[in-house]
């Protein structure tokens, strides 16, 4: 897969020399639903004989659109995995358009001029509620007026599961509530957040249980506070193991959110080295304990429940 940053305007370098199957969309997560309109895609593009592209941008339109400071934004898929996403998709080229003011205030006729039919886009494929501009004159019923009959249009239904809508804004409030059970469901994938091996206060080795305390990436959007069943890779294997996402509240009040990931029967020094972590399951919420031995006696019950909740996914 071809990797193509567009800073505004579009050159004539970056358009492809032959016709392409175009899918539009932020694809935060690269979810149920925007598979679908990536396959969708990818059917036209092999009956056509034509490559599949896909065009997203940088940051997340809200930044430009709500004034979202960009460093509050939390993502499912930072740039390196929607990156991994996509190519998992088939897609032949990635579009990523750096979402500058001036790109923002383009007209939707503008913009399909300059980057549909710039991108010499054969088909335009996209979900239902796609926008490209405001939503009331930029949407895609009011596309073929903007398009003037100069590439075909596909409209992708909206994916539903449990009645609801499958949203990126639905995955995040999961992940948010520590609900990754429902987040990998409406993914269609595991969870992965990426990190690095950071000190903490080694307090997990006191106790029988030491922990890899990882610090992910600013924007990456971590589970919230609870304990997990996960498996980590680190140095090319993938681990099993547990990870508590909390403030350590037995040890004292105020303390910052931190992700202490246990693994069984691992016991190699990966200080400083790169990891991804994948969220399998939710065991529990946070605890408070008297002592920390009822901590480390409800660390060994989440031992026996982790094992067993990975036993049974691979018998």
């Amino acid at each position: 897969m071809q990797v193509i940053d567009v800073h505004p305007p579009l050159t004539a370098a970056l358009v492809p020399s032959q016709p392409i199957v175009l899918a539009l969309g932020f694809f935060d997560g690269v979810h149920c639903g925007h598979q679908a309109v990536i396959a969708r895609a990818k059917r036209e593009a092999d009956q056509r004989g034509l490559k599949l592209a896909v065009m997203t941008f940088d940051v997340h339109p809200a930044v430009i659109y709500r004034g979202v400071a960009a460093d509050q934004v939390k993502y499912l898929s930072p740039r390196p995995r929607k990156i991994e996403l996509m190519a998992d998709c088939g897609v032949d080229l990635l579009y990523f358009v750096h979402f500058t003011d001036a790109f923002a205030a383009l007209k939707p006729q503008a913009f399909v001029d300059q980057y549909l039919v710039g991108l010499n886009a054969a088909v335009v494929v996209a979900g239902f509620d796609y926008t490209y501009g405001k939503h009331d004159i930029a949407n895609m019923q009011t596309l073929p007026r903007y398009a003037r009959e100069r590439f075909a249009i596909i409209t992708v239904p909206k994916a539903v599961a449990g009645g609801q809508k499958v949203s990126s804004t639905r995955v995040r409030k999961a992940l948010d509530e520590g609900d990754v059970d429902l987040a990998n469901h409406l993914l269609g994938y595991r969870y992965q957040t990426s990190g690095t091996v950071v000190h903490g206060e080694a307090r997990g080795s006191t106790i029988g249980y030491p922990t890899a305390n990882v610090q992910a990436p600013a924007n990456e959007r971590i589970p919230g506070i609870a304990v997990y069943v996960v498996r980590l890779k680190v140095l090319g294997h993938w681990y099993p193991g547990m990870a508590s996402v909390g403030r350590n509240i037995t040890f004292g009040p105020g303390r910052p959110v931190t992700v202490e990931v246990n693994l069984f029967a691992f016991h190699q020094d990966i200080y400083g080295e790169p990891v991804r972590v994948e969220w399998v399951h939710r065991l529990r919420g946070d605890m408070m304990f008297d002592s920390a031995a009822g901590l480390v006696k409800q660390l060994g019950q989440d031992e026996q429940d982790a094992v067993a909740y990975l036993k049974e996914l691979t018998d």
